[in-house]
């Protein structure tokens, strides 16, 4: 009888198909099942920057709105759920996860340890995420919100906004709310807990420390919108007049209990993108950071006053003088720990041997615009100048220079930084470099105008304008910035994409870099570390750099002697 070699045997077709559909499947549930904080921080970091170009979207067409008088591109029912979206997308789903995603990722690499201190909690704060913003979209099935972002009472109430929008919009904060707060108890424990052997509070790299500071802002301010957002859907739904002035309720009592969330959210938004420039301009200055201990004192004394100046938003709501000198007093205070980075930033520069590297760019990008910002900021706290300026466009000019050219910045910084380190490969410069001027001057045209047009008088969440208003020109070039920003960001999506297969290999330390995740393999493997260095600086890839030269050099002169 005939006998058969299996072994010679090709595999059939169906055969072959059927195990790369099981080792597609493998890969996806390993996906949805994980527990590294590596893969959960790429989740992150993909999730929103999706939303990220959803809200670039919502914000374009509300752009093309505003780009002509008497424009009826879009209803005025389509133009407030578009606003909605886009300022609550941004927000609660963009630039506060994303800069999760950043620390779930790189905060166990740059401490030393093989994961966070709570894998399983980990994993849970991203699918609440996914899954609070999924339900939140498909509120376009129905009818989405119509209140802004910030969703002011009473027209927030059931009987201005009875659609079920609304009540998606509650269920976001609610659900991203515990998200975030899950993922802050477990930051704050990582950091506490788990540094290498040597790296005491002096020792702990910049953006570990504003990681720190992030997490005890959420810690402090997501209750606060949480009982808010509760009050709130009991006035909509259970009777109850929280907010209801002919009830004898108060709008002003939401504004404040918004606000004390708020103004700390700017900061929660913020500060991981100051970490994120403290770590890049060393590198690439090739000199230490100017004033370690100035930078990290001071981030936690801008945590501080974030939760005291919530106030300066609601200058114009009845409160008493005394009151308003207060907020405009700590409001200028605040600046001075903020200008204590900003000048240590540009010493560190001073004098450095410059690597003109797209992160590089980005940051100094970041330092120039969050200026602007800072300094219409201080404007806007003197309250009598509020008292002229506020819902003007003036306003919306200074919150997007301080987040949308301060946090956005800082993210594409950090994403082209780390690139090389989560995916091995290193991205096209000429194409990134390109993809920053682009959006530098796309950025600078789309809102240094609105400075104008809100001096001029031009108020914020319109619909439509007259020609004769005046302000067709701003508006013109406003929407031409708008496209030019969005061609830069997407140049630079077209780099990710492309360098993820062709990129140049990038090695463990591409930069050169002087924290502990460039210490292990690009990208690096499930436990991170087969043996974790003893940390002896600030800088310990410095230290273990010069550890190899020396060794190098001594089997040299033993190698050359013998």
């Amino acid at each position: 009888m005939a006998t058969t070699d299996f072994a010679t045997q090709p595999v059939p077709q169906v055969l072959a198909h059927e195990v790369h559909k099981e080792r597609q499947r493998a890969r996806w549930i390993d996906w949805v099942t994980t527990t590294d904080h590596k893969k959960i921080g790429i989740l992150y970091i993909v999730f929103t920057f999706a939303f990220f170009l959803v809200g670039g979207i919502e914000a374009l067409l509300i752009r093309v709105q505003l780009a002509t008088p008497n424009n009826n591109f879009l209803t005025p029912e389509h133009y407030n759920e578009l606003f909605t979206l886009h300022g609550t997308t941004m927000i609660f789903l963009f630039v506060v996860p994303m800069m999760a995603g950043f620390a779930n990722y790189f905060l166990p690499l740059m401490l030393g340890a093989r994961d966070m201190a709570f894998p399983r909690l980990n994993a849970l704060s991203f699918w609440l995420l996914a899954f609070g913003g999924i339900v939140f979209y498909a509120s376009l099935l129905w009818q989405p919100p119509e209140a802004g972002w910030f969703s002011y009472a009473p027209l927030s109430n059931e009987i201005y906004t009875p659609s079920g929008g609304q009540d998606a919009w509650i269920f976001l904060i609610h659900i991203t709310g515990i998200s975030s707060l899950v993922g802050a108890v477990n930051f704050y424990a990582t950091i506490v807990n788990m540094r290498a052997p040597g790296m005491g509070w002096g020792r702990l790299p910049l953006f570990a420390w504003t990681i720190l500071i992030y997490a005890l802002l959420l810690i402090l301010a997501l209750p606060v919108i949480a009982g808010a957002v509760t009050m709130l859907l009991t006035d909509r739904h259970f009777g109850t007049h929280f907010f209801d002035p002919t009830e004898g309720g108060s709008p002003v009592l939401w504004q404040h209990l918004f606000w004390f969330f708020g103004h700390p959210e700017v900061y929660i938004m913020i500060l991981p993108g100051f970490g994120i420039i403290s770590e890049v301009l060393p590198v690439f200055a090739r000199k230490p950071i100017f004033g370690y201990k100035a930078i990290a004192a001071s981030t936690a004394v801008i945590a501080f006053l974030a939760a005291l100046v919530w106030a300066h938003h609601m200058f114009s709501v009845p409160v008493p003088t005394v009151v308003l000198g207060f907020f405009m007093l700590s409001s200028f205070l605040i600046a001075v720990p903020t200008g204590v980075k900003i000048f240590n930033w540009i010493a560190t520069l001073w004098r450095g041997s410059i690597v003109m590297a797209s992160p590089l760019y980005f940051a100094v990008g970041f330092i120039a615009i969050f200026v602007i910002g800072g300094i219409t900021g201080i404007f806007l706290a003197v309250f009598p100048v509020d008292w002229q300026l506020t819902d003007t466009y003036f306003v919306v000019a200074h919150f997007h220079y301080v987040l949308m050219g301060g946090a956005v910045f800082t993210i594409f910084c950090g994403l082209y930084y780390w690139y090389p380190k989560m995916t091995g490969r290193l991205c096209n410069e000429p194409l990134a470099k390109a993809s920053f001027w682009v959006m530098f001057v796309g950025f600078n045209l789309t809102f240094l105008v609105q400075h104008a047009a809100g001096l001029s008088g031009m108020p914020r969440r319109i619909y439509q304008y007259s020609g004769d208003a005046g302000w067709t020109l701003y508006n013109q070039i406003s929407t031409v910035g708008s496209f030019v920003l969005g061609i830069g960001i997407l140049l630079s999506v077209w780099n990710f994409l492309r360098s993820y297969k062709n990129g140049a290999i990038a090695g463990p330390d591409p930069w050169k870099g002087n924290t502990l995740e460039w210490f292990t393999t690009s990208p690096p493997p499930v436990n991170n570390f087969d043996e974790v260095p003893r940390v002896r600086s600030v800088e310990p890839m410095k230290d273990i750099r010069r550890q190899v030269e020396r060794q190098s050099g001594i089997e040299h002169e033993t190698t050359a002697s013998a």
